[in-house]
């Protein structure tokens, strides 16, 4: 329950909702789609937030395109990556189930750039296979691919083709020594270095989707990095990433609470960073766990 995630920060977050929905990236900030979609996950089953709830989930509804995307401004709708966001924040709510459904259309019908690779191609990874770009008309990269593959599954399509072609996507794109970048394993021969962002995203989006043998050395990296991790986007997503394959330590709540606490010597956190450590803190099993559990939806 939200109750459990310490009111201070949960009164922090709510601060940020604006009057006319949605929320800010920061304290008497302008609306953002992103900010908005992750503070409807981190305010999810808190009965004092229904309204404020209800009001934001409008507010990305009345700035979705026609046809279903939800972009991060009115004046760039190419990028619209927050509609996987979108599809979250939508999801058993019974007044947004039309919004939902269409922005799942969208990422059905969209896709990154692809093309066949050749024998002299800089990087090793298959630039075939389809997944999702964060703007459109560039190439598909991993941190968008997980983020629409996990909106997908929410909405009940797990087993399309589309999920099941970015789980390819994914599976070439991990390191040979174990976890992901933005998306390029080789380059020029080169291994190139994981990063925990954006290997807990991955292994999120692959809970279901895989084998753990095909993931264990991704976790073994990970399990080596996430107790030194001090920023709030790189521990939230390890987090999440760890407990979806029930490997996450003992120590959690402990590394949430100090990474919180940083914030007293660095300044406050965006909205998107908040916001995913609560959701980190209040689902042990992975993201998904706050959609299978009634009372945190």
């Amino acid at each position: 329950m939200v109750e459990d995630l310490g009111s201070f920060w949960v009164n922090q977050l709510k601060d940020r909702g604006l009057p006319d929905g949605g929320f800010s990236p920061h304290p008497r900030g302008r609306y953002r789609a992103d900010a908005t979609g992750w503070a409807i996950l981190a305010l999810a089953g808190d009965p004092a937030s229904r309204d404020l709830l209800y009001r934001a989930r409008s507010r990305l509804a009345a700035d979705q395109l026609p046809d279903g995307r939800v972009c991060i401004s009115p004046d760039h709708p190419e990028a619209a990556w927050p509609t996987s966001l979108a599809v979250l924040a939508w999801h058993q709510s019974p007044g947004h189930r039309e919004n939902q459904a269409r922005a799942a259309d969208y990422l059905l019908a969209s896709s990154g750039r692809h093309w066949p690779r050749t024998a002299d191609a800089p990087s090793a990874h298959d630039t075939d296979i389809k997944g999702w770009p964060w703007i459109a008309d560039t190439h598909s990269w991993a941190e968008p691919t997980a983020l629409a593959m996990l909106a997908l599954k929410i909405a009940g399509y797990g087993g399309h083709q589309r999920v099941q072609e970015a789980t390819r996507l994914l599976l070439d794109r991990q390191l040979p020594q174990g976890g992901w970048n933005y998306g390029n394993a080789l380059v020029f021969d080169q291994e190139l270095r994981p990063m925990p962002l954006s290997t807990g995203l991955v292994l999120n989006a692959l809970k279901d989707q895989t084998s753990l043998a095909t993931i264990q050395r991704s976790l073994t990296y990970l399990h080596s990095r996430v107790l030194s991790l001090p920023t709030p986007r790189s521990l939230g997503w390890s987090l999440l990433g760890l407990g979806a394959w029930r490997a996450r330590p003992e120590s959690s709540p402990n590394l949430i609470d100090a990474c919180l606490k940083n914030q007293a010597r660095y300044g406050g956190y965006d909205t998107d960073s908040l916001s995913l450590l609560l959701v980190a803190s209040k689902s042990p099993g992975g993201l998904e766990e706050i959609f299978s559990d009634p009372e945190k939806s």
